[in-house]
């Protein structure tokens, strides 16, 4: 999920880039593209998989 969301970002930030619109300084693609990183680095290091530590289940034999 955290992939899909570094990969819109990364698309706002081309399409910035492409149409030559002036954002304010916290939109440039430069930043965008910071953003998306960090998103596709936190999907790459596990961060939202679902995992739970510590929990067991019991089988009955």
């Amino acid at each position: 999920m955290l992939a899909a969301v570094g990969a819109v970002i990364f698309f706002i930030a081309w399409l910035i880039n492409v149409t030559n619109t002036h954002t304010d300084a916290a939109f440039t693609p430069w930043s965008l593209m910071v953003a998306g990183l960090f998103f596709v680095a936190l999907h790459l290091a596990g961060v939202g998989t679902g995992w739970s530590y510590g929990t067991r289940t019991r089988r009955r034999r």
